[in-house]
């Protein structure tokens, strides 16, 4: 199912680019057929949940944007991915000892954070708390590290989340824009691969780092 349309070049929050003008999906028919549908799906309407009920999905989307920082439209549909995964059974193929599965890992965890907002904010839902006060009770799993949470591992509790939110996010076409990624290399491939070269369809970074970049440089694409 198709989602509603975006203009070229569209970032995630629709944040200024760093890559003005850069569209990764400009690039779509030099990806073979396969590669091309999979990355377009990513920006079709997602599929209805199947793994977070309604409580949880309040809960899970909140944890998602702080972790995130998709506070604007558009957003990547990190909640709608995550569940799919979880869904169909798709984990990382690995997890720490101490930790259940990764299904029962993401219920368990939601859970806990719902009853630690409803502990200190006088029963509010995690979901119902604002901004700020969610991202204190977040840190706070992540400030205890190593230590035990709900019975759970803190540390790997907050690599369950960040892991999982990243990977979705990151698959995304909307945040290869915001990072200049140029998408899949097969069969295309890249050419041009020395330090701070870029190929004739990428866009120069307006922000960049680099002391080279920063101070300016030839132009590589003539």
């Amino acid at each position: 199912m198709a989602g509603p349309t975006r203009p070229r070049g569209t970032t995630a929050g629709g944040s200024n680019p760093r890559f003005p003008g850069f569209d990764v999906l400009s690039q779509a028919d030099t990806w073979d057929q396969t590669t091309a549908g999979v990355v377009l799906a990513r920006t079709s309407l997602q599929p209805a949940l199947r793994f977070f009920t309604p409580a949880e999905e309040a809960i899970a989307g909140s944890l998602f944007d702080q972790l995130l920082a998709q506070w604007d439209e558009p957003k990547v549909a990190v909640l709608q991915m995550v569940d799919a995964r979880l869904a169909e059974l798709q984990s990382d193929g690995w997890r720490y000892e101490e930790m259940p599965e990764d299904a029962e890992a993401w219920r368990r965890s939601l859970h806990a954070l719902d009853q630690d907002a409803g502990e200190r904010f006088g029963g509010a839902g995690f979901a119902e708390l604002t901004r700020s006060r969610q991202s204190d009770l977040i840190q706070a799993v992540q400030d205890l590290g190593g230590e035990s949470w709900h019975d759970i591992p803190a540390g790997h509790v907050w690599s369950l989340w960040t892991r999982y939110a990243c990977t979705a996010f990151y698959s995304h076409p909307w945040a290869w824009n915001e990072i200049g990624f140029g998408g899949p290399a097969y069969p295309r491939g890249y050419a041009r691969l020395g330090i701070g070269l870029r190929e004739r369809w990428e866009a120069p970074d307006q922000a960049p780092t680099d002391p080279v970049e920063a101070t300016g440089r030839k132009d590589r694409d003539s």
